[in-house]
């Protein structure tokens, strides 16, 4: 079924090319004086479609053809065979490991008080509110890169060849996002290289991981909806230091060397 996905350049060039127009369009518009409320709609909505954008492409290719589309819809109700280390390992895993970056950064003179609960966000949005983004941004991206985008991917790569193309890919994807005033990726820049760098690397661990539970539970979409949304929703919640998020990616780095070693046909023989 997977070599039915055999659209990965075209796929890939609509699905960045297009949010970058507009995300590039809504950073001008939110540097604009003074901001009235008809700048603010604007660069919320051109936000906000740049952010549809790829789901909309994956449907592109999927609907017009029956069998993926059979396979994209059952994909979604293929609990029966999953095992419940892999729904317990993907709820929880970005619980632990944001904890565990906290505890051992507090070795490192980090304080406390990032266990406590932040009670508001890292960023701002111009038109909608944090909490819609938070939820919508994982779930409208895995609909694009795990229905169509990752098994297209698969289709001409090793899983592990394609998740380091796909990593790459995502934290450029993202980039047009740091020049909308407010946003967390425009936070993110100003609060310093490092954090930008980890911001990159990270993805790296996480992709990794994320396509690791997306094929050992037989391309379950869902999964990575939940995966993806932990990982926004954790990394919110508490007062966390930037410095517990690099230690984070260095402990999710060796989650992702484990599995690379323990499942290492998976990640490097065709599938």
């Amino acid at each position: 079924m997977i070599s039915r996905y055999k659209s990965p350049f075209l796929f890939y060039f609509l699905s960045t090319t297009i949010p970058w127009t507009l995300w590039f369009f809504s950073g001008y518009l939110s540097h604009q004086e003074p901001f009235s409320k008809t700048l603010e709609w604007m660069t919320g909505l051109t936000s906000l479609a740049g952010l549809l954008a790829p789901a909309f492409i994956a449907l592109f290719f999927l609907l017009p053809n029956q069998e993926l589309r059979a396979d994209f819809i059952g994909r979604f109700f293929n609990f029966k065979a999953i095992r419940r280390e892999y729904i317990l390992f993907t709820c929880f895993l970005m619980l632990v490991s944001i904890l565990l970056g906290q505890a051992i950064s507090l070795l490192f003179g980090y304080p406390a008080e990032q266990f406590t609960l932040s009670g508001s966000f890292s960023f701002n949005s111009s038109l909608f509110p944090v909490w819609f983004l938070l939820l919508a941004a994982p779930i409208v991206e895995e609909l694009a890169w795990h229905s169509y985008g990752t098994d297209s991917l698969v289709s001409r790569f090793n899983l592990f060849t394609a998740s380091m193309l796909f990593a790459l890919f995502w934290a450029f994807w993202h980039m047009p996002l740091s020049t909308i005033k407010g946003y967390y990726h425009s936070n993110l820049v100003a609060s310093g290289v490092l954090y930008s760098i980890n911001f990159i690397v990270s993805m790296i661990p996480f992709v990794l991981i994320m396509n690791w539970i997306y094929y050992k539970t037989e391309r379950n979409i869902l999964l990575p909806i939940v995966f993806h949304l932990t990982a926004v929703f954790f990394n919110e919640i508490f007062n966390t230091h930037p410095m517990s998020k690099v230690i984070q990616t260095v402990l999710l780095l060796f989650v992702a060397a484990y599995l690379l070693i323990k499942d290492k046909e998976l990640f490097f023989k065709r599938i």
